[in-house]
């Protein structure tokens, strides 16, 4: 059987929530079914009008629990060219397509895959699986896309786990991969929004420096002007700009880590007559303008 989108789709869904099966051999009445379960429509809809593009043949959609059909020929045509899709059997097919394996890997984390997120605390991409080999070849498949992973062992060692943190990584995930599911789509987007952005955004006048200055910057006695961010790139824009318009000078970025060890960079200024220059240009807020000494100004 040739892969295309359709059949792709039809696999995966299979390998996931899906049933490949048949009775005995030795009863007398034989049966063949093929199907998907799952209480999400959109997916449920999309392997019931996958199926009966590809086959021909219309299965039997029960809203909230399953899409399925009975078929010989279909059942040995799959397992023909496929084999087991039994849980601990089943692997990706071979592809060499890859808009077939970006679409293999979204329809397997529509049924298995999860998103978590706990607000700027813990956000991810996750899915279990009992079949190690099979989850090795799906990890080595999203590794491909340049998407790290974290594989673990749970459960008494009885089922594995794919976890994919970080901004970067989860947003390599959406646009590699994605989610059909339409719920799952929503929280991944969440997730990525949940990360906070320290990049500022810095526009190239001196009205954006000033607010950018009346909110950041702190006072510590006698005069010393510090401001902090998490990335230097901000730090050494501002400087620049701030020569640009105000014609301050003397400015020093530093390194710094906090009592956790997380690194953060500060701007500072402590040379008297640019301090008189930074209040001549009301860039300091006046709370912060109250730390300074008097013999300042």
């Amino acid at each position: 059987m040739e892969l295309n989108e359709d059949l792709t789709i039809i696999h995966a869904y299979l390998c996931a929530d899906g049933y490949v099966t048949r009775n005995s051999p030795t009863q007398k009445h034989k049966y063949y079914k093929l199907g998907l379960r799952n209480t999400n429509y959109t997916l449920l809809k999309d392997f019931h009008d996958r199926f009966n593009r590809y086959f021909k043949v219309c299965p039997n959609l029960y809203i909230g629990q399953r899409c399925e059909k009975g078929s010989r020929k279909i059942y040995e045509n799959m397992t023909n060219s496929f084999g087991s899709f039994y849980s601990y059997e089943w692997k990706m097919p071979k592809m060499d397509n890859e808009k077939l394996i970006k679409l293999w890997l979204r329809t397997y984390f529509d049924c298995e895959g999860w998103v978590f997120c706990k607000s700027h605390q813990n956000r991810h991409v996750g899915v279990d699986c009992v079949n190690e080999h099979a989850l090795n070849q799906v990890k080595k498949e999203l590794e491909k896309f340049g998407i790290r992973i974290i594989k673990k062992v749970v459960k008494d060692g009885k089922m594995f786990r794919l976890l994919i943190y970080g901004k970067e990584n989860i947003i390599k995930f959406q646009k590699e991969v994605n989610f059909n599911h339409p719920d799952k789509k929503v929280k991944l987007q969440e997730a990525i929004s949940d990360f906070v952005d320290y990049n500022w955004k810095i526009e190239n006048n001196s009205e954006s420096i000033r607010s950018i200055l009346l909110e950041k910057v702190t006072i510590k006695k006698p005069y010393l002007v510090r401001i902090f961010s998490r990335e230097e790139r901000n730090l050494k824009i501002l400087g620049k700009r701030l020569n640009k318009f105000f014609k301050i000078e003397g400015i020093n970025i530093n390194k710094n880590f906090n009592g956790l060890g997380t690194q953060y960079f500060s701007l500072n200024i402590n040379r008297i007559d640019e301090v008189r220059k930074l209040i001549k240009h009301n860039l300091i807020n006046p709370q912060q303008l109250l730390k300074i000494r008097r013999e300042v100004f």
